[in-house]
């Protein structure tokens, strides 16, 4: 969102271009260990470019009334992330680009820490980026605010509850 301030580009178009990005990064990160499989994230990043921007023209600005109404959609939209991730990732499907760079960062430079901890850095360190690029770009903090830094400190946190429940029911139906 960020970027689509500071370019003036519609959010659908920033999203691709970022997350082509991410695999960029990722490609650089794991080297020969990046698989050509993972080239289909790009697919994925311009469907989820085009169906954020088709759900910004039909929804519009739609919130529950109120700073409680935003809090409740808030709790929400984390909880339907963290199992949606939670869900593709356990389930070894193709990435988002974002859950791929947490992939491999986690791998090559956290050494192995659970996905559901390197989500957490990861999120906070691109909210960090998006920070300091609001500030430098349009000499102000917009685009993010305590609903961005809450989503990126609690996703995580309540991914590693429902793997728990997750992962074993994935592996007995989907793996067996």
């Amino acid at each position: 969102y960020v970027v689509s301030l500071i370019t003036g580009q519609e959010i659908g178009t920033c999203i691709v271009v970022i997350y082509v990005g991410f695999i960029l990064i990722q490609i650089l990160l794991l080297r020969k260990e990046f698989q050509l499989i993972n080239l289909t994230q790009i697919i994925v990043s311009f469907l989820f470019g085009y169906f954020t921007d088709f759900a910004k023209m039909v929804m519009g600005d739609f919130s529950l009334p109120g700073y409680p109404g935003k809090l409740l959609m808030l709790a929400v939209s984390m909880v339907l992330i963290a199992f949606g991730v939670a869900m593709y990732v356990d389930a070894k499907l193709i990435n988002m680009p974002m859950e791929g760079l947490t992939q491999a960062i986690s791998k090559k430079i956290l050494k192995g820490k659970p996905f559901h901890e390197a989500k957490v850095i990861v999120d906070c360190g691109v909210v960090i980026l998006s920070v300091l690029c609001s500030l430098i770009f349009l000499g102000r903090l917009d685009g993010v605010r305590e609903g961005t830094v809450i989503s990126a400190l609690v996703v995580g946190k309540v991914m590693k509850p429902i793997q728990k429940v997750l992962v074993p029911t994935i592996d007995k139906y989907v793996f067996h």
